[in-house]
């Protein structure tokens, strides 16, 4: 008798402020798993998904949930408990990872590069004042600044500062999507994302590809909207440059205990050397994005890989 068909459950969608990418990376993932003889179906988080997991127990959960409510490890956390195999990382990796600052002090501990920056929290805007905080702020790092919320994705809430009159709204608008926000120093250079994915011989890094904005930044609606962002794969650095941008991907990947799927953004700055800016536990598989961009660059199918990566959250359980 043949064998019957892996059956998945993609959970996609959710409350963040990326639902609807969630949305697009989900039906991209699912698309891709029925081509290659899956049965799957797209699940939004509600109050009957972890029962509807636990009663039905597909082989494997794919969770394509972007924001918090995938990235921060509370799911992850409890799909555990499931005993229901999942792609991606667990909540330990994924607590490290969805926060910026904590992840730059573990790669950077492991010997990688990042710039120098500061967390700082809205609570401590209200209890030292916000000008005497900004003043301190300014005093201590050179212009330009990247002023981004410390959690979260999608170039959302990102400023990029180049005039110490603009820090405080940069502030504001970090503070919109959390509760501490990340300054850190503005390294010029190309923008590149490396993608990590784990094989039966280890981690590799898939071809890093350079970010190109039409109009000179990277924010949601560059990363999202076609056309507004040309992409170049592999990217346009040296050789020097993208051996040591795939050391790093895979420096971070493990260091952050990082699983079967991961992204890693980096900066090559104008000297060549690479900057290592943060770590996905779950990157965007949009049309856009650049992770399914890279594995198309290396001649893989989709639909191969992605059949892959969940076969062996199964296996690895």
């Amino acid at each position: 008798m043949p064998t019957p068909a892996r059956r998945a459950f993609v959970l996609a969608g959710g409350i963040s402020h990326e639902r609807e990418v969630s949305l697009r990376s989900g039906r991209r993932v699912a698309d891709a798993l029925t081509s290659a003889g899956w049965h799957v179906e797209i699940l939004e988080p509600d109050a009957g998904l972890l029962g509807r997991i636990t009663d039905e127990r597909p082989d494997v959960v794919w969770p394509a949930l972007h924001g918090a409510s995938g990235e921060d490890g509370a799911l992850r956390a409890l799909l555990a408990t499931t005993g229901v195999p999942f792609v991606g990382s667990d909540h330990r990796a994924a607590r490290l990872a969805w926060d910026k600052p904590v992840a730059k002090t573990v790669v950077a501990n492991a010997g990688g590069v990042t710039p120098i920056g500061v967390a700082l929290s809205r609570d401590s805007f209200r209890e030292l004042g916000a000008p005497s905080v900004l003043e301190v702020v300014r005093r201590s790092f050179p212009m330009p600044l990247v002023v981004k919320p410390a959690r979260g994705g999608s170039s959302q809430g990102v400023t990029i500062v180049r005039d110490a009159d603009a820090l405080s709204r940069a502030m504001v608008e970090a503070y919109t999507y959390g509760d501490d926000a990340l300054v850190e120093q503005f390294v010029p250079g190309v923008e590149i994302a490396v993608g990590v994915i784990d094989t039966a011989d280890g981690a590799r890094a898939l071809p890093a590809v350079e970010i190109a904005p039409v109009d000179g930044e990277y924010d949601f609606e560059a990363r999202y909207n076609a056309g507004e962002t040309r992409f170049y794969t592999p990217a346009r650095i040296s050789e020097a440059a993208a051996t040591s941008a795939s050391e790093l991907a895979l420096l971070a990947h493990r260091s952050l205990g990082l699983r079967h799927l991961s992204r890693v953004d980096m900066i090559v700055g104008e000297d060549g050397k690479v900057w290592f800016l943060e770590a996905n536990v779950f990157p965007g598989l949009t049309e856009t994005s650049t992770v399914p961009q890279a594995i198309r660059a290396t001649g893989a199918q989709l639909a191969d890989v992605y059949s892959r990566i969940a076969e062996s959250a199964i296996t690895n359980l």
